[in-house]
């Protein structure tokens, strides 16, 4: 992995308690649960609820989110309707951060527009945004801060010169890396991104056990971070591995 620069860069703020929770995690688990079972039985798409975790402390959360959505709108625009989501602090219900992700056309390769995006802020501060962008083959994207600067490319590990997604990335598909889905995350002026590039940190997806297999279609991320990243740009990953569970991850099953 490559370790990241320092950015010298107007300081913005940050909300005292993502400093609190973020700055010593250099990993963090986000474990999906389901409310509405009753709703899934019937095929409709339930309210998602998100558990965060540090390092070494599960099953203890330290943070809880639940969707804000309309059920019609996810019973019918599911899993492309928008929403709005607040991480509290588990005990206080105090915000650590908020997403929100507008209705747009589904991830799709040769768009010209209409572009999947979540925004990312905290206290009421605007600390930045992921968007999709133009690709043929392998979807790719860009996360910015507040200021609207891009910070990281993040996109699947790629093969045969980026046409693919590498399925060997996290090892044997048919053994250790069966079911494991992973976006790696570089540094925005890295130009060559694809193959063996170097990169800074990943979002990856947890194969499922059997039973949330079959009763649920909950999924969990396990969150490795930049070294030298800040609590924001933390927060901004942290609302990555939502935006790619929403936009991937929730068909309706």
């Amino acid at each position: 992995m490559l370790t990241t620069p320092t950015i010298n860069k107007m300081d913005r703020g940050t909300n005292s308690l993502l400093e609190t929770h973020f700055m010593p995690a250099q990993t963090l688990s986000i474990h999906q649960t389901r409310l509405g079972w009753f709703q899934e039985c019937l095929g409709c798409e339930a309210t998602t609820e998100f558990k965060f975790f540090k390092e070494g402390q599960y099953p203890n959360e330290f943070a809880t989110a639940i969707e804000d959505s309309l059920f019609c709108i996810r019973c019918f625009c599911a899993p492309h309707h928008p929403f709005k989501m607040t991480v509290t602090e588990t005990g206080t219900n105090a915000e650590l951060l908020s997403v929100e992700r507008p209705c747009a056309c589904p991830i799709s390769p040769c768009k010209c527009c209409c572009y999947q995006n979540m925004s990312v802020t905290s206290a009421g501060q605007n600390i930045g945004s992921i968007k999709e962008q133009f690709f043929c083959c392998v979807p790719r994207f860009e996360a910015y801060d507040g200021d609207g600067e891009k910070l990281y490319k993040i996109h699947s590990p790629t093969c045969c010169s980026g046409m693919c997604i590498d399925c060997c990335a996290e090892g044997n598909p048919c053994g250790a890396g069966c079911l494991k889905v992973l976006f790696r995350i570089y540094p925005a002026s890295q130009t060559k991104t694809d193959g063996d590039a170097p990169y800074l940190g990943v979002i990856l997806k947890k194969p499922k056990s059997l039973a949330t297999e079959v009763f649920t279609n909950a999924n969990a991320f396990d969150l490795t971070f930049p070294e030298n990243a800040s609590a924001n740009q933390k927060a901004l990953l942290v609302g990555s591995a939502i935006f790619f569970n929403a936009n991937f991850f929730e068909r309706q099953q």
